[in-house]
């Protein structure tokens, strides 16, 4: 399978590189700048905005489905819309190109599953200091799910860069759900196995350990 990656550059971008190359899939990462992507090997890396559709249907050639991996940082004071602007993009883009399955990295305490990311998470810094990066999340939500593309969106509880368990709780049921870590590669194993399997289509699984 040949798969378009944004974010690529990130820190659980570039795990999704190095696991997607190891599961056999080629890889297409569309990034701000080549200079900033040396530590790709394997991938074929393209110079563009993920925010023009004209870039994003370049990359798409020949792709048969896209991660997205993009984040923003912590934003306290300003509204943040790169996520929105980069899916609005997107979405067309893949329609046009006939890609269809699409595998998005979110968070533990966007939309339907905000209360759920502990007491120190949903009181101070959600409200203080993520409130835009998630509200940006938000839309980038409900611009994946208005489409008609086979979409699964992955919330991941709280990232860190433990070395991999192998192992995860993939749940859509927050019942009893109160914060929760887990490790980037662990999250990157779980993206890569999503472009196979229909098990989470159309849904919105919370994963931690």
């Amino acid at each position: 399978m040949k798969v378009l990656v944004l974010g690529a550059t990130g820190g659980t971008g570039r795990l999704i590189v190095h696991e997607a190359l190891v599961k056999g899939h080629s890889v297409v990462a569309l990034v701000r700048s080549k200079a900033r992507a040396p530590d790709l090997p394997g991938a074929d890396v393209i110079e563009g905005d993920v925010r023009d559709e004209g870039h994003l249907t370049r990359a798409l050639d020949g792709c048969d489905a896209v991660v997205s991996s993009l984040g923003t940082g912590l934003s306290p004071f300003s509204e943040v819309s790169l996520l929105t602007e980069a899916t609005r993009a997107l979405v067309p883009a893949m329609t046009r190109s006939g890609v269809r399955r699409l595998v998005c990295i979110s968070a533990l305490g966007v939309a339907d599953s905000r209360g759920h990311g502990g007491f120190v998470f949903d009181r101070l810094f959600l409200p203080l200091l993520l409130r835009h990066a998630y509200k940006d999340k938000g839309r980038q939500e409900a611009a994946i799910r208005a489409s008609s593309l086979d979409w699964i969106i992955v919330r991941p509880a709280m990232l860190t860069n433990n070395p991999a368990r192998g192992s995860l709780r993939a749940v859509a049921d927050l019942a009893g759900v109160s914060g929760g870590k887990i490790a980037r590669a662990d999250v990157a194993r779980f993206v890569v196995e999503q472009l196979a399997t229909d098990t989470w289509l159309r849904r919105t699984p919370v994963i931690l350990w």
